[in-house]
């Protein structure tokens, strides 16, 4: 019996063993997933001695099973002993770490981290100190480069008075900063921001930090001078603005101008960060020319990701001088880039564009502003009429709805018949918006018949939409507006050749059903439903059944059994059986009726569109 207890008890390792060496790569993938499983059969003490030792001796595998490996061991720490035998866990995350794929290296670093911040601190400077050794003076560049990453949290779980190691750790970094190969001073630059913050600006009192900095930026490889810029975003939050103008400024001019287009990317990206931490005087003298200076790149790819920022970066300018930067400085390459040649760097622009127009106000919008977006309207590329379309509220906040009626509304009139639909559908969604703007009077005048129109539209979901407008726009303008202008062009519908238009009817009736009064469902809407009921198409005629049961939900019970219940009872005895199964349900008295309809594929009776 004790034999056979003990076979028990080996029998878990013996299966992650068999699972681990099996042909199929998804075996062994599943057997590292259960290692917490396998850990709790086995205990904490043959974890540390059997398991752990054998994941470290004998994993030589797939990149998918060490990525699992590296993400599943922290998991282990309570399963070994807690934080008091998590030191076991660094022998196999160490190896990870130095692995040839950046996937594993990385995974395998954060794993260390928790582990690192289960640990005492005595336990950490006994054994977590020494990892950080052996990876940063390891032989190949892949464990230098994934120490760098464990700096900060390492020099943040010192305690205060471990003097010697934290110089010891500042020093190693500076030996890595220096390294001979591009990875691992990219490594080291990507944490030099984190690592001075964890310093508690110990760096920079000592005058380690800029010197790092400046050689990060005059790195020969871009891939290092790009991890400067968020490096000096973090860094200047240290410094004060005298400092950073003396120390940093003239780096970071450098880095703006950057043979490099993925340097110049990175500084437009993080232009608004640099904007918080540099004080005004050094936004004036240095980030206004520079970020003109990325409006105007070479690059297609710096010009749009500039562009993005116009917005964002105009607002964090001083607001004594926000709007004079924006007509001497930013204005002028605006009207430039509008004519962009690459269609990223448009739809950018078009993107926040409209956000010029409150700094600016009504009339240097009107002036400068509308003219350019009248441009954009009119743009070849649909994302840009796209993105313009977009953000007309803040247009007309600025302007008032009687000039964006004489100017903007002849263009978005243009644009409702443009071949792209998904251009339609953003001229159709804003209707009810504009609609609230321009009054009764004025959108009968200018846009009534248009919005009316997408109900014929080739496209389905133009057709959807136009269901949904007519729905707010009858919530914006009352029954009776809905009366006289939208109901007779609905019921027009109905007798449309191509029963796809018939079902158009059916659907805007189910969106109106929400905003009409009884008595217009009853006298206006019920008669036409039920001419359709003898529609030769099953798809409509089910879908008629579906609307009356809708329409039941919303008029009197008298109505519904003199005027609704005989002609379901008709569609009860239907050749369809969809038709029968609609027509039943409706008649169903608790039943929740069904406030949606679909465009369901045809029946076979359909012969063509």
């Amino acid at each position: 019996m004790a034999q056979q207890r003990e076979e028990d008890q080996l029998y878990p390792i013996a299966v992650l063993i068999d699972e681990l060496r099996n042909d199929d790569v998804q075996n062994r993938l599943n057997s590292i997933k259960s290692l917490n499983i396998i850990a709790l059969a086995l205990g904490e003490e043959r974890t540390r001695s059997e398991l752990i030792p054998f994941l470290t001796d004998t994993i030589y595998d797939e990149d998918e099973i060490l990525s699992a490996l590296a993400e599943k061991l922290c998991e282990l720490v309570d399963l070994v002993g807690g934080p008091k035998h998590a030191h076991c866990l660094i022998s196999p995350l160490e190896s990870l770490a130095a692995s040839e794929e950046t996937v594993v290296r990385e995974k395998a670093i954060e794993s260390l981290k928790v582990v690192a911040a289960k640990q005492s601190p005595e336990e950490f400077e006994k054994h977590f100190l020494p990892l950080i050794q052996r990876l940063a003076t390891s032989e190949w560049f892949t464990g230098r480069s994934s120490s760098c990453s464990l700096f900060p949290v390492a020099y943040a779980t010192l305690p205060a008075t471990s003097i010697d190691n934290q110089n010891q750790l500042r020093k190693m970094y500076t030996e890595l900063a220096k390294d001979e190969t591009p990875m691992t001073r990219r490594g080291a630059a990507t944490i030099l921001g984190p690592f001075a913050a964890a310093t508690h600006a110990k760096m920079a009192e000592t005058d380690e930090i800029i010197p790092l900095f400046n050689l990060f930026a005059n790195d020969d490889q871009d891939s290092v001078r790009l991890q400067s810029i968020p490096a000096c975003v973090e860094i200047a939050r240290l410094l004060d603005n005298e400092t950073t103008d003396n120390e940093l400024s003239q780096t970071m001019k450098g880095l703006i101008s950057d043979k490099s287009w993925r340097v110049r990317y990175m500084v437009a990206q993080s232009i608004v960060d640099l904007q918080e931490t540099f004080g005004s005087e050094l936004i004036v003298r240095d980030l206004i020319p520079g970020f003109t200076a990325l409006l105007k790149d070479n690059e297609s790819e710096v010009r749009a990701q500039a562009s993005s920022k116009i917005k964002l970066f105009c607002l964090a300018l001083p607001e004594s001088t926000r709007s004079e930067v924006v007509m001497n400085n930013i204005l002028p390459i605006v009207k430039e880039l509008v004519n962009d040649v690459n269609p990223h760097v448009k739809t950018s622009l078009a993107g926040v564009i409209m956000s010029l127009a409150p700094i600016l106000g009504e009339s240097d919008t009107i002036e400068n502003l509308l003219p350019l977006f009248l441009t954009q309207l009119k743009d070849e590329c649909p994302d840009v009429r796209l993105n313009i379309i977009s953000n007309l509220a803040a247009l007309n906040d600025v302007i008032g709805i009687e000039q964006l009626s004489q100017t903007l509304l002849p263009a978005i009139t243009e644009l409702a018949a443009d071949n792209k639909w998904r251009v339609r559908l953003a001229i159709l969604e804003h209707m009810p918006l504009l609609a609230q703007q321009l009054g009764r009077k004025m959108f009968d005048d200018q846009l009534g018949e248009l919005s009316l129109s997408w109900l014929l539209d080739h496209v389905y979901a133009i057709r959807e939409a136009a269901t949904v407008s007519v729905r707010k726009l009858v919530a914006t303008f009352g029954s009776e507006w809905a009366k006289t202008v939208v109901i007779p062009k609905v019921l027009e519908l109905s007798e449309e050749q191509n029963y796809l238009k018939r079902m158009t009817m059916l659907f805007c009736v189910n969106q109106l059903l929400e905003v009409l009064s009884k008595e217009t469902v009853e006298e206006d809407l019920i008669p036409a439903i039920k001419n359709l009921s003898k529609d030769p198409v099953a798809n409509v005629r089910f879908n008629v059944a579906k609307t009356l049961a809708n329409m039941g939900e919303v008029v009197e019970p008298a109505v519904f059994e003199s005027k609704i219940k005989p002609t379901l009872e008709e569609l009860l005895e239907d050749s369809d059986a969809d038709v029968k199964f609609h027509a039943d349900a409706a008649l169903q008295p608790k039943i929740e009726k069904m406030d949606c309809l679909t465009e369901s594929v045809p029946k076979t009776e359909v012969k063509a569109f």
